[in-house]
């Protein structure tokens, strides 16, 4: 059965930009926003761009980094952007990242960068075809090559942690 040709979509098209005021409920035991919670928040960002740009259903398969560059106060209203920068034959790459503000004063610091993979599915729950990702600018011609040098690093990670859990089923012959 032959795939039908999907339209490209530019990573302008699927961007989304989130914010939210951080609250008590939201503080670690040194009252600084729990880690948790931005994770969770980026998950949600990353998964509904490369939602956006299927136009499907889509799950996470991977966290690829997240760093945790600055404290995030409790008062803080963080705005998370999410766009795309690499698209395989089912899987997207997206890179979020994360500003903290202080809506008092108006300053505002860089505090997390995460890029996240997500595999597009069908109703069946199967792997699903996305759109080819264009890059409109040199940014993106740079995000996009980095992220096709990630994702070879991650199949070859892939298949170094196949081989290893291999061997370790492997019954003992001693």
């Amino acid at each position: 059965m032959s795939e039908k040709k999907l339209t490209p979509k530019c990573v302008s098209e699927s961007r989304v930009v989130l914010s939210t005021l951080l609250n008590p409920e939201h503080a670690n035991a040194l009252g600084n926003v729990h880690g948790g919670v931005v994770m969770k928040l980026v998950d949600e960002a990353g998964g509904l761009a490369a939602m956006r740009h299927a136009r499907q259903p889509v799950v996470t398969v991977a966290i690829d980094s997240m760093t945790f560059d600055e404290p995030i106060y409790v008062g803080n209203m963080i705005t998370l952007t999410a766009e795309l920068t690499y698209t395989g034959r089912t899987s997207m790459e997206v890179r979020v990242s994360v500003t903290a503000e202080d809506p008092l004063t108006g300053s505002t610091v860089p505090t997390n960068l995460a890029y996240l993979v997500y595999v597009a599915i069908d109703r069946q729950g199967r792997p699903s075809p996305v759109p080819p990702l264009c890059v409109e600018t040199p940014e993106e011609e740079l995000r996009f090559r980095q992220a096709q040098e990630r994702q070879i690093e991650r199949k070859k990670r892939h298949q170094r942690e196949q081989a290893l859990g291999e061997r370790r089923d492997a019954p003992d012959k001693g």
